[in-house]
């Protein structure tokens, strides 16, 4: 069996934003981020008919959740996990299975990474995110 390779593990605010499902609606929130400075580290969206929901780490999540709610944009904040860890098969699995040994859910989670990158970056929404962290840093 390989060695668990290392993981570096830091929590994040993750903004969740309500956007209408239209053309130029992802593009407007992110031309006003980068006329403001703010870096999006990472995205994911999920779509309905009417609605898309627009998870994302930024480099400054409150100043991108003032900028947001002054451009009546409705966001929210959680806390997530961000792992930053090798980009090789099965790192997902051995992270996933030691969260369910110690009864923790992952309620969502995206990866983020190049096809030539050595390291890939998760973000991860445990249902108790100490408990996660503690978890995680025995890997």
């Amino acid at each position: 069996m390989n060695a668990s390779p290392k993981l570096s593990l830091e929590t994040a605010t993750q903004l969740a934003l309500f956007l209408a499902n239209r053309p130029g609606a992802l593009a407007r929130v992110c031309e006003a981020l980068a006329n403001a400075g703010i870096n999006i580290q990472a995205l994911a969206t999920s779509d309905t008919v009417d609605h898309t929901v627009v998870r994302m780490v930024v480099s400054n999540p409150t100043k991108a959740l003032m900028l947001l709610g002054e451009a009546g944009v409705l966001a929210l904040e959680t806390e997530v996990l961000t792992i930053e860890t090798a980009s090789e098969p099965g790192v997902l699995a051995r992270i996933a299975e030691r969260l369910a040994e110690a009864d923790v859910n992952i309620e969502y989670t995206y990866l983020a990474g190049s096809r030539e990158s050595q390291k890939g970056l998760i973000v991860l929404r445990p249902s108790d995110v100490e408990k996660a962290m503690r978890v995680l840093q025995e890997l």
